[in-house]
């Protein structure tokens, strides 16, 4: 069973603050060199992490994976994360299904992407005039995805 995913840190009180402060994600279980955040992220620190896998290194700017988020008021989160000073992957764009995203990087260069929440783009284009058979051919999704959507 998936429990969740584990990430190492360098600095555990840095990384607990960006991610409480930028993606308002609480601690559930602080135990010094490992960190369990709420949905199943844990920080574990490099060094132990190390320790773990038999004192190979660690290698943490890698472009190789990311740890994904969705914000119902992308707009909002925006403001928050210009605030924040932080080195972007890069800023906000639109996905050609019409998701608009934005990635940067955590304190540890793990790579952190924020997209509109997906109902929130199928309103979006609801709000627009578009019909949900549109939407649905927009989004290359099948209609019933749409409609599952509208209802949320």
């Amino acid at each position: 069973m998936y429990k969740g995913t584990l990430i190492a840190v360098r600095n555990m009180d840095e990384s607990k603050k960006f991610y409480h402060e930028i993606l308002s994600m609480n601690v559930v279980g602080d135990f010094g060199a490992n960190v369990q955040l709420e949905n199943g992220l844990f920080l574990q620190t490099i060094d132990t992490w190390s320790e773990f896998i038999n004192n190979k290194e660690v290698f943490l700017h890698n472009n190789a994976s990311e740890l994904y988020f969705e914000e119902a008021d992308i707009d909002a989160f925006l403001i928050k994360l210009q605030a924040a000073h932080i080195e972007y992957v890069h800023e906000l764009l639109e996905h050609s299904w019409g998701q608009r995203a934005v990635r940067f990087y955590d304190p540890d260069h793990h790579i952190i992407e924020v997209a509109e929440d997906i109902a929130m783009v199928v309103k979006r284009f609801s709000k627009n005039g578009l019909p949900e058979e549109q939407i649905a051919v927009r989004m290359d999704v099948p209609v019933d995805y749409i409609k599952e959507c509208m209802k949320s």
